[in-house]
């Protein structure tokens, strides 16, 4: 079938997620559009806001490829909000200045949770519209990546009402009214699913599932409220569109306690955050899955011959590529906001150069 998209240049990001060779270990950062580029902070300016910026697909563009034009990086992803959904649920998303997302309408009572319903989808039509237009900006250059929360990650910040130390709202539903958490997410999951076959559909040629705070809950919780529900995100997920393979990544932020219950999800790659080694969770998965991940964003403040040498001890502990294991190399959370532009230079460079040098040396 006919792509309306150009061909793709670079799929190195894809065949690693896909656990086949590659000529070297392909990266991309979470957060890798935003506040520590100044041209991003130039487009926040001229946009208004955060929401005028993610809600308009021009600026969306913008912001997606500023990254790529900077480094070399083997993917983009689409710049949005995890908070899109249920803003689209009629939760009145907002933000407070310096306060991060809020919701004016929080599910606090039964009878807000059972009005609950997944989004028209014509409400989120900016983000697929921004899918497309970044797809053909692209023009083959690297594969894009669509994204959403996970149905427990979003829950928590529409019980919440927005971010928590603690998480005691969300919590105290979950253990004295379970049946209207189990609903909450059941909600979220269909929804989420719709929202990224819908993105699958506008172009995006990977997509990825952000839990966020899934390491917030007790062994057993998790895999009840969390992972249960992402299996069901998965299971709805379309894998191939146009006859090709569409790879799925989901990310558990303290998960790693979880690891092989999560590559057992039905992905096809695990997001790892830097508290987990390397070496020891290629051994727990074997060729299951593909590993994302897992240096720690704050190496990216240290001198370019300490992120060199961090940035190596990653690669080395995941070891020499082989026939079914695949690496994805990224941080184990998002770039901060006080990251030094150049430093990214530095990682880049480094992880390209000695990923080459190992599949040589091996």
């Amino acid at each position: 079938m006919s792509s309306r998209f150009a061909s793709l240049k670079n799929d190195t990001f894809l065949r690693a997620l896909l656990r086949q060779p590659t000529e070297y270990t392909p990266l991309w950062l979470m957060r890798q559009a935003g506040r520590y580029l100044p041209e991003y902070n130039a487009t926040r300016k001229r946009a208004g806001s955060f929401l005028g910026l993610a809600k308009n697909p021009d600026y969306a563009t913008e912001v997606t490829l500023q990254p790529l034009d900077r480094y070399a990086l083997d993917a983009a992803i689409l710049f949005s909000d995890i908070l899109t959904v249920p803003d689209a649920m009629g939760l009145g998303l907002y933000f407070a200045e310096g306060e991060g997302p809020k919701f004016q309408r929080p599910l606090r009572d039964e009878q807000a949770v059972l009005a609950l319903r997944a989004p028209d989808l014509g409400e989120l039509q900016y983000v697929f519209d921004a899918v497309t237009q970044i797809r053909s900006a692209l023009n083959g250059r690297v594969p894009l990546i669509g994204f959403s929360g996970s149905p427990w990650t979003l829950a928590c910040y529409m019980v919440e009402g927005g971010g928590s130390d603690d998480f005691r709202t969300v919590k105290t539903m979950l253990y004295s009214r379970p049946d209207l958490m189990h609903h909450i997410l059941k909600t979220n999951a269909d929804a989420v699913a719709s929202y990224l076959n819908a993105q699958i559909d506008a172009g995006a040629q990977a997509v990825m599932i952000f839990d966020t705070w899934g390491g917030a809950l007790a062994d057993g919780v998790y895999q009840e409220f969390s992972l249960r529900y992402m299996r069901e995100v998965l299971g709805q997920l379309k894998r191939e569109h146009e006859g090709v393979r569409i790879p799925a990544i989901v990310f558990t932020k303290g998960g790693g306690l979880w690891l092989e219950q999560i590559a057992d999800s039905g992905a096809d790659a695990v997001g790892l955050d830097w508290t987990v080694n390397l070496a020891n969770a290629r051994a727990r998965v074997g060729r299951k899955v593909a590993l994302q991940g897992n240096l720690d964003p704050a190496v990216l403040f240290a001198k370019p011959e300490q992120i060199r040498a961090e940035a190596t001890k990653v690669l080395q502990a995941f070891g020499a590529p082989e026939a079914g294991a695949g690496h994805v190399f990224n941080l184990g959370h998002g770039i901060s906001q006080f990251t030094p532009p150049e430093a990214v230079t530095v990682l880049v460079d480094t992880v390209h150069e000695v990923s080459r040098s190992m599949r040589r040396a091996d």
